[in-house]
């Protein structure tokens, strides 16, 4: 999965020049996104003074500066990650396809692995690998500005604590992140399993499309009927995830009003400071919690991962590479 891209000379300026670029698209994101944390305090301080008009304009025209790049350097990696990850699809798939040919046995689901399970794979990747590391950026860039906030927290057993919020979003985000794990640690294997059922009931389809005897109702009937049981499972332990995830989320978008709330009533800051105080906690919190928002694609990421680790074990290893038994024969 790794050595067909990174590891050779054909896809090498794709792999890692293209990851450069991703990287760099995605710290100039997260850069206008600190820009935007500190315009929020301002453009709120001006709403709350409500006394100057032309300060309101120029906070407008100043976020638009911030907005608009914003908004086309997320076009361009998310264009530019799309064909990044069919680029990576293509080396597994033309990686694959040789041994896959000069196999002498027959290898279960075969199709499925190199059509389906290489696609999510690379759709995988795309959004969580550079989800995660938008996380990574996120949380080295806000944690400082959480940080230096934290120091006009009022309420007095947090204030004594330096950068108080920061230890509060980091700790409130490992509990949920062991709760979300609990919750949801039977979701990878029965993705597993999942896909071994649905493989079998598209096998037969596709027999039956080249012959008719294969589609026979009562076998048909028992193919699909043998689903049942593994999605069943799957609706009920994703609906407890969900419960557990919604309710985990709702809190998070409060917690930060209700911390800062006696500073503001108090006198101490202003509703500029509530506001990015709430922005910068939420970008945290955000990053903290990456595995959890990311907890479904991950598990089925895993059982992708899983299947086609399982196939290359029969495909690749312990047979020899196609192309040095071509450069043998041909000598």
């Amino acid at each position: 999965m790794l050595k067909s891209f990174f590891g050779t000379k054909e896809w090498a300026l794709w792999a890692w020049g293209g990851l450069a670029l991703l990287f760099a698209l995605v710290i100039f994101q997260v850069q206008m996104t600190v820009l935007l944390n500190q315009w929020y305090k301002e453009f709120y301080d001006i709403l709350q003074a409500a006394n100057d008009i032309n300060a309101f304009w120029e906070k407008m025209l100043q976020f638009l500066y911030i907005a608009i790049p914003y908004i086309f350097a997320a076009i361009a990696s998310s264009y530019f990650a799309r064909h990044y990850a069919f680029r990576w699809r293509q080396a597994i798939t033309f990686y694959y396809l040789p041994y896959w040919s000069s196999h002498p046995g027959n290898i279960e689901g075969a199709s499925q692995r190199i059509q389906e399970d290489t696609y999510q794979f690379a759709n995988a990747l795309e959004s969580l690998g550079l989800g995660f590391f938008r996380s990574v950026l996120t949380l080295i860039a806000f944690i400082p500005i959480l940080w230096a906030l934290s120091e006009q927290m009022t309420i007095p057993w947090l204030a004594e604590i330096p950068g108080s919020l920061v230890w509060v979003a980091m700790l409130t985000s490992i509990g949920a992140m062991l709760i979300s794990f609990l919750v949801g640690i039977k979701l990878p294997g029965l993705e597993y399993n999942n896909q071994r059922v649905e493989a079998s009931y598209r096998k037969h389809l596709v027999y039956s499309e080249d012959d008719k005897t294969y589609a026979n109702m009562p076998t048909m009937a028992e193919l699909f009927l043998g689903l049942r049981p593994n999605y069943f499972r799957l609706f009920n332990h994703y609906t407890y995830f969900n419960l557990w995830s919604n309710i985990y989320g709702q809190l998070m978008i409060v917690l930060p009003y209700l911390m800062m709330a006696p500073s503001l009533f108090g006198g101490v800051i202003t509703l500029g400071v509530v506001t990015q105080t709430g922005n910068a906690f939420g970008k945290v919190n955000d990053g903290f919690n990456f595995f959890i928002d990311r907890w479904t694609d991950i598990t089925k990421f895993l059982s992708v991962i899983k299947r086609l680790r399982e196939f290359e074990t029969h495909l690749i290893d312990n047979h020899p590479d196609p192309k040095a038994v071509g450069e043998k024969n041909n000598v």
